[in-house]
């Protein structure tokens, strides 16, 4: 008895984005069909880990997240190398959480400094992500977009309210940008077409759906982030970016990976838990087609990394 092949064909393919510079730069995206389906189509290229350091030490951070990089926390040239050299970190990702405005207001040249200085230090792809205060990253980001010129980074994020500012910043600095939506398609389609239509090319844009943790409506961001994948291999041009996802900051505030053995017995060791609690939320999202996963804890980047290796090599 034989059946059928059921094999599905799309009419698109998510476009290509290129990070960081010759030798060591990264190409995501390019898939022409559903996450590791390789026998309906091509899967170019891997999903990437982005390993997350802050602008300053911090301090909110439990022990579990504390131990595996110890004192480099306090500086982030030698966090960074770290992530590289000892974790096997892809690219790193800066977050500027210092500039904020309620978290240490620091200025200006401070960002620029620390950017400056972690760029010049490593040789993988750099992500930089701001504070979340619109008025306080319009003040700091064309300033990094500026030191970080012909290092071809991904820089962000901009909102449907939000993205004149930092789409001219990363036009005149040759840089990638990431486009921020809740986990809805048409406000993520509508960020595009607004990016798009300042003349902004859709081939330098990552797209960041805010997702959220393993067992916080997980099913639901799950299938909404298929959807998009689905519009985008159907022909739909202005969801076709590759998809970015912030997994370490999002698992490290939920009680599951934080809470102590010694508060909740029967949950395990948190030095287990947390970890794999972020493993399995970034390797959900990979699933579902998410092409960067920014990454905390060196141990779920390990269990991450080994899962993508061997469903890239069947």
């Amino acid at each position: 008895m034989s059946f059928p092949d059921v094999t599905e064909k799309w009419t698109n393919r998510i476009l290509e984005v290129t990070i960081g510079e010759e030798p060591n730069q990264i190409v995501i995206g390019g898939h022409s069909t559903l996450p590791f389906l390789n026998f309906e189509g091509e899967t170019p290229h891997r999903p990437y880990i982005a390993m997350e350091i802050i602008d300053v030490e911090p301090e909110e951070w439990g022990a579990v997240l504390t131990e595996p990089f110890g004192d480099t926390l306090k500086n982030p040239v030698d966090w960074a190398k770290k992530c590289i050299d000892d974790y096997g970190a892809d690219m790193i990702c800066i977050t500027l959480n210092g500039i904020h405005p309620d978290f240490g207001d620091k200025p200006v040249e401070h960002a620029v400094e620390v950017v400056r200085s972690v760029a010049d230090a490593i040789n993988v792809p750099i992500i930089v992500w701001g504070c979340g205060d619109d008025e306080k990253d319009n003040l700091v980001l064309p300033s990094i977009a500026d030191t970080l010129q012909g290092k071809n980074a991904l820089l962000g994020s901009v909102t449907e309210g939000n993205f004149k500012t930092l789409v001219a910043a990363c036009q005149m600095g040759g840089h990638n940008l990431i486009t921020e939506s809740p986990c809805d398609i048409n406000i993520a389609k509508q960020v595009n077409i607004l990016v798009s239509e300042s003349g902004f090319p859709l081939e330098r844009v990552v797209m960041y759906p805010t997702t959220g943790a393993l067992g916080y409506g997980f099913e639901y961001i799950y299938s909404i982030m298929e959807r998009g994948r689905l519009a985008a291999l159907s022909g739909d041009r202005m969801m076709s970016p590759p998809v970015i996802c912030r997994v370490g900051p999002e698992v490290w505030r939920v009680k599951e990976a934080q809470t102590s053995l010694e508060e909740q017995p029967g949950w395990g060791p948190a030095e287990e838990r947390g970890p794999m609690w972020e493993a399995m939320t970034a390797s959900t999202l990979f699933m579902s087609g998410a092409d960067i996963m920014i990454m905390r804890h060196p141990k779920a980047a390990k269990i991450t990394r080994n899962m993508i290796d061997e469903l890239m090599d069947k």
